[in-house]
């Protein structure tokens, strides 16, 4: 059932505070005793003030003064319980400040684990933007209550004190405290009803806002070069329309209902002045019970509003539980095992596909899915290449991605080693293969930071290695810091190439004995991705042992370094067998690779018309003179 339905939000709000005091009983008690602490002083407060008003005021003012001993004895009182009642409020607002931030750390660290649990075909399905609010404004929603919820309760504790105070001063009174606080509660529930659906509404709004932004920030380069910045700030201004829209709903009921709820405490103390001087007259109670009454009528209206804040916003708060619920019950994490790969001597890695078939999960339930691969088998042998060629679409970087356990087979084992990947830890897995993903990631942080990841082990003398070996070491000995110099986000002040080549170098830091590159140099000078493949395949080196190679690969002089070029066409393995081989006898596969060498040799002859042209034109220039 949607969290904005008004039938049950009062009810599953209350599980979730539920779940809130179960996981913090001790800060939920420290915050709860100092609400009743301060509930009772009120109650105490009102019937001080009574009596110093009818023991002491009254009389003075009769007599025409004001004895010393008793004035001193009042101001005492007064002054004793509000100092407790400083205790009592510094209790309560510092444990509930303390349980709501600890909450919120903590399950946004949930949802963060989670995402990182969750398989690639998930996060596929959900939006980043999407992503983005579940861990940071759907959480804050879900505990917002958490503030006023100690003061709430211990509301309801000053009420019942109240009440029985009432009846044991005068039953007439009483029942005008029964009529109010029920009334209250009753606004209340009203409020918090109507308020469910706006406020599921508005929190849907938020997420759909922030994918937005982070679409068009993102894609800032799309958007500018394709002259979208127009239609691109329509877009997100109809979105932040809706949501402001949805927000002064909110706050249109806000304004209907706040007035009634800080009326009716006003309205209970008028009634029992107008009952009061009734039964005063009566000779049924003192003035000193009359203020107290009314006193008290006064000094509840404030405290009763906390009730009114925790029933306001729950309907908030259940609808950011049920996003951050959905990604805390989602399904579909790969566990890892217990076994793993730990040779005395760090040697390549054989990795083999046995009979794999793979396909993405639909978008909708009802959809049917898509298949990717089907009845893929081959091995990369220890301490050779392996180059995975075809056309786009045909299934290479799924099979990338299912060498790493990013993804695991619907049916099939992918091994490494001889042992199922799905029974390595997850320590094991990682030491073994690096990816090097077809569109390379940088932190906003040092080159160094981005090499090592804080991984131990990994000091200077080995990032210098991993540089050299992915032919990166010159570019970064000539940036200004060297190591320490900061990229900027995405590795914004590095070109594509020596982006990748970073990435390359933070796989290798590693010494992985299997390295996976999809595409991982198509952004660097084909003499420099020869030289990195060439020191990829040495025997030895800075880095330890080499590692075997499995890489999807598009330029000719890539594929013919490779010991066995795998053909691949819409998810199954075609053709196997050595460059030359594959060459002569599938004409898929020469057609293929001849197209990609002549989208090469274009894009070579237009960078360098591009060099020369300048200089040519100058030539001609002084040819005509």
């Amino acid at each position: 059932m949607a969290s904005g339905t008004s039938r049950d939000v009062l009810g599953r709000g209350l599980r979730v505070l539920g779940r809130a005091i179960r996981e913090q009983p001790r800060i939920f008690a420290v915050a709860v005793t100092g609400s009743v602490l301060f509930g009772l002083l009120v109650i105490a407060s009102a019937y001080v003030v009574g009596g110093v008003v009818g023991e002491v005021v009254v009389p003075a003012i009769a007599r025409g003064s004001v004895p010393a001993g008793a004035l001193a004895l009042a101001a005492a009182a007064l002054f004793g319980i509000s100092v407790l009642r400083v205790v009592g409020i510094f209790g309560r607002r510092l444990g509930a400040g303390y349980m709501q931030y600890r909450l919120q750390a903590a399950y946004r660290r949930r949802v963060t684990r989670r995402y990182l649990d969750l398989p690639l075909s998930w996060h596929h399905r959900n939006a980043t933007g999407t992503l983005l609010s579940n861990a940071n404004s759907d959480v804050e929603a879900a505990w917002y209550p958490i503030a006023p919820l100690p003061f709430a309760v211990g509301t309801v504790v000053m009420l019942v004190g109240a009440v029985v105070s009432l009846f044991l001063t005068d039953w007439a009174l009483a029942l005008v405290g029964l009529a109010v606080f029920p009334a209250l509660f009753a606004l209340n529930v009203v409020y918090s009803r109507r308020m469910a659906p706006r406020q599921a509404r508005a929190q849907r709004l938020r997420a759909e806002v922030s994918g937005i932004a982070h679409e068009s920030f993102d894609g800032a380069l799309v958007v500018k070069t394709m002259g979208r910045e127009a239609q691109e700030t329509v877009r997100f201004a109809s979105r932040a329309g809706e949501l402001r829209d949805a927000l002064i709903s909110v706050g249109r009921l806000r304004g209907v209902f706040d007035p009634m709820l800080e009326t009716l405490p006003s309205l209970g103390t008028l009634a029992v002045l107008v009952v009061g001087a009734l039964r005063l007259r009566q000779g049924a109670i003192s003035v000193t019970e009359l203020v107290s009454v009314a006193f008290l009528f006064t000094v509840l209206a404030f405290p009763v509003r906390a009730i009114g804040w925790v029933l306001a916003e729950l309907p908030r708060s259940v609808a950011g539980w049920d996003r951050v619920a959905r990604v805390l019950d989602a399904t579909g994490e790969m566990p890892y095992g217990e076994r793993t790969l730990d040779p005395a001597e760090p040697t390549p890695a054989t990795l083999a596909f046995h009979d794999v078939h793979f396909g993405y999960e639909p978008a909708e339930a009802h959809l049917p899915g898509t298949e990717v691969l089907g009845a893929v088998s081959f091995t990369v042998p220890a301490g050779k290449t392996v180059a995975l060629v075809g056309p786009t679409g045909a299934g290479k970087s799924t099979i990338a991605s299912l060498a790493v356990r990013l993804v695991d087979p619907r049916s099939g084992t992918v091994t490494l080693d001889g042992v199922d990947v799905r029974d390595l830890t997850a320590a094991s897995l990682a030491s073994t293969v690096a990816l090097v993903a077809q569109v390379p990631f940088v932190f906003d942080d040092t080159v160094r930071a981005n090499i090592t990841l804080d991984r131990p082990g990994i000091g200077d003398e080995e990032v210098w290695a991993a540089l050299r070996l992915a032919e990166a070491d010159g570019f970064v000995a000539a940036l200004p810091d060297g190591l320490d110099t900061m990229v900027g986000e995405r590795g914004t002040s590095l070109s594509g190439g020596q982006r990748q080549r970073l990435t390359l170098a933070r796989a290798l830091a590693g010494r992985p004995r299997l390295l996976v590159l999809d595409d991982a140099t198509s952004a660097v000078d084909p003499r420099v991705e020869a030289a990195i493949l060439a020191g990829l395949r040495a025997p030895t080196g800075d880095t330890g042992a080499a590692a075997s190679i499995l890489v999807v690969a598009y330029r000719r002089a890539t594929i013919a370094l490779a010991d066995e070029v795998i053909y691949v066409e819409q998810g199954r393995v075609i053709a196997r067998g050595t460059h030359p081989d594959l060459l002569a006898t599938v004409p898929g596969y020469a057609d293929l690779v001849t197209a990609y060498e002549q989208a090469e040799h274009d894009r070579e002859q237009t960078r360098t018309y591009d060099e020369v042209a300048p200089l040519t034109s100058g030539l001609e220039v002084e040819v005509d003179r």
